[in-house]
């Protein structure tokens, strides 16, 4: 497995050149970009992002050795497969992020289906995701990468059998789980989810998670919550995931080099269970 970092942990104000460096030299080797609306800050991708910026990016990364390990988008957030209101149509968002994943030379981007609110049942979401999903079906099997539907906090993915579900019957060859870990814990057990989707993994996301009370808690820094990291390690290697693990955490704007340091050292510890 591979250590690496969601580049939402790092300064908005930090650019390509200067985080691929800092990553590279606090042990990670690779960070995962985003794709987000112009203004996030100085490493984001966005819908307009030329190709000049992104053979730029290739060239920052082959000089420090560190990979871009995928593309994710905090689009998802208002335009989720299915949702008919999203900002951004769900085909384009998708298609714009395998282009950067593509120029990137990445190994899988990360997509968000569902969505369930007072005006949208369970039901509804589901179909609706399923629909939108065939629709996309030509996109993703002609990719040339993998892509991962993730596991988010909008009550679509309650249990490992509803993601391992919809992942085998959309039958769209690529298609796989962005499975993150952290996500799971207040509810459930991340290591049981691994075992049921199994070989559908195609991406993972790590972040701990502290428990406070019935139905309470807070996401915290790795191994300072409540995953069993000693257990979700074995049931990745059961699963036969060995691709990047990428950390995604808040970040520190007044002591970025910190959560490199501890997240990278907390990695190792992770990878040694």
């Amino acid at each position: 497995m591979k250590k690496s970092l969601n580049a939402w942990s790092v300064p908005s104000e930090v650019g390509f050149e200067e985080m691929f460096s800092d990553l590279k030299k606090a042990g990670f080797e690779g960070v995962e970009l985003n794709l987000d609306p112009v203004g996030r800050g100085n490493h984001i991708l966005s819908m307009e992002t030329p190709y000049s910026v992104l053979e730029n990016i290739n060239l920052i990364a082959k000089q420090t050795g560190l990979a871009v390990s995928g593309v994710s988008s905090s689009m998802w957030g208002s335009s989720t497969l299915g949702n008919p209101s999203g900002e951004i149509p769900a085909t384009r968002l998708m298609e714009r992020q395998i282009e950067l994943g593509r120029a990137l030379s990445v190994d899988g981007i990360l997509v968000v289906p569902g969505g369930i609110s007072e005006s949208c049942s369970i039901t509804d979401a589901w179909t609706n995701a399923r629909a939108e999903l065939q629709k996309c079906k030509p996109l993703i099997e002609q990719a040339g990468l993998k892509v991962g539907v993730e596991n988010v906090w909008n009550n679509f993915f309650l249990s490992p059998r509803e993601m391992a579900s919809f992942i085998d019957e959309a039958e769209i060859e690529n298609l796989g789980a962005y499975f993150d870990v952290g996500n799971v814990r207040l509810f459930s057990y991340p290591e049981y989810w691994i075992d049921i989707l199994g070989n559908r993994i195609v991406k993972i996301h790590v972040k701990d998670f502290k428990i406070t009370g019935w139905n309470a808690g807070h996401f915290c820094n790795l191994l300072e919550g409540d995953v069993a990291f000693e257990k979700v390690i074995p049931a990745l290697r059961r699963a036969g995931y060995d691709g990047y693990i990428t950390a995604e955490l808040d970040a520190m704007p007044k002591t970025p080099y910190y959560l490199y340091d501890i997240t990278s050292s907390a990695l190792d510890t992770i990878f040694s269970m």
